[in-house]
């Protein structure tokens, strides 16, 4: 029996997926982008601390740098860093996809390029007309959209981004 798939980037922080997504997306950093290359990356921009320094001081780096550490100490300095970047879509994303998926006069499942154009033509602002999300909600979906295009096409069918919490 197969046991069922884990996604492994569930598990890690969103400025560390952040993190990750912009070494991955940087065409100058070296290739293939693995954790100890990233790690490499984040500890050249920390500041050289001594060891009372240390005791004292509280960093967000410090934590992604600590957690780095835990993610190479549990899969490898050369696993795939990408792996590990958050590919799902935000909440007020995935309402939007899965009011997009229960449209009864829907023929395709929706993709990428469907959420794309229906953003872009007005379809956040129906939602938050029908109270299904705040106002505040819908100014980065199309970028957000958008982004996401550009990392795995248009063609890319919703369902798979959408994130249950």
């Amino acid at each position: 029996m197969i046991p069922d798939s884990i996604d492994i980037s569930s598990g890690v922080s969103s400025n560390l997926s952040a993190l990750i997504e912009s070494r991955v997306s940087d065409p100058d950093a070296p290739q293939p982008v693995t954790l100890a290359s990233v790690r490499t990356y984040l500890a050249a921009l920390l500041p050289t601390l001594d060891d009372t320094e240390k005791l004292h001081h509280f960093d967000i780096d410090e934590s992604l740098l600590d957690e780095l550490d835990a993610l190479i100490e549990e899969y490898g300095e050369d696993v795939l860093a990408i792996d590990f970047a958050d590919n799902s879509a935000s909440e007020a994303l995935s309402q939007v996809i899965d009011t997009l998926m229960n449209d009864e006069n829907r023929e395709n499942p929706p993709t990428l390029g469907t959420v794309r154009d229906a953003l872009a033509s007005g379809f956040s602002a129906k939602l938050v007309g029908d109270g299904v999300f705040e106002e505040d909600d819908d100014d980065s979906l199309l970028a957000e959209t958008e982004a996401l295009i550009q990392r795995y096409g248009e063609d890319a069918l919703a369902e798979q981004f959408l994130r249950y919490e």
